[in-house]
């Protein structure tokens, strides 16, 4: 992490995908920032709560103008006004911005919030479950990889030719959704996308600075295994 700077704090913990949609950022800007590493429930954190009483991650608390900006696709909007980096990740012109900012709120919408939707199933007793939203859930993620499939037949980024907004976006959501709902066999354009995203050095840091916290994952198994870590494997057993 960068702690070259006190005055850019971020709230965030190691496994969050919507963390790591802000850290891909960062990394990609190069903006200094710190991090404060949130355990437990958010809302039980004493700083994160005081600035943000929904006590969501990720948080960012921009000290020189006392500020606190919860919302990844708000943080990244934010940083790019007030804290411009090396590149820019929203475009300028209009349509272009529109256009990235349809596919950010794809990802989060369509893959992001169906993929945690079944992530949150297993933390519960079996009596506890609910089978239909299960159901839901993986028919939305289908739609969904068929609508990017199509999209990304012909592309490298998913809006327009440079990186953006939206493949911060999709890092995250495309990472632990092929764990929970694979697509590589039956999507070979979304699986090259992933990896073209995995090889920049931002998803590469976000990715390894997770890696040590991947047993806390309950598809961890299912996760690759260049990503599990050599020390640890693959867990077994509960």
């Amino acid at each position: 992490m960068l702690i070259e700077e006190p005055g850019l704090t971020l709230y965030a913990h190691p496994l969050s995908s919507y963390c790591w949609k802000v850290l891909a950022a960062l990394y990609e800007t190069g903006i200094p920032f710190r991090i404060e590493q949130v355990d437990g429930l958010p809302r039980t954190h004493p700083e994160l709560a005081g600035l943000w009483p929904i006590g969501k991650m990720p948080l960012l608390y921009d000290a020189a103008r006392d500020q606190a900006v919860p919302e990844s696709t708000i943080i990244i909007e934010y940083l790019q006004d007030r804290h411009p980096g090396a590149v820019a990740l929203i475009p300028e012109d209009a349509a272009s911005r529109l256009d990235a900012r349809l596919w950010d709120r794809f990802f989060d919408l369509y893959v992001q919030t169906p993929m945690q939707k079944l992530v949150s199933e297993q933390f519960r007793e079996d009596e506890d479950r609910d089978p239909v939203g299960d159901g839901e859930a993986h028919a939305m993620l289908d739609t969904a990889y068929a609508m990017l499939e199509e999209r990304m037949g012909a592309r490298t980024w998913v809006s327009g030719e440079a990186f953006t907004l939206a493949d911060c976006a999709a890092m995250p959501a495309l990472f632990y959704a092929e764990a929970v709902h694979p697509f590589s066999e039956s999507h070979p354009a979304i699986a090259r996308y992933l990896e073209r995203i995995i090889e920049r050095p931002s998803a590469r840091r976000v990715i390894g600075e997770a890696r040590p916290h991947f047993q806390m994952f309950p598809f961890r198994d299912a996760l690759n295994a260049r990503f599990i870590p050599e020390d640890r494997g693959p867990r077994t057993e509960d």
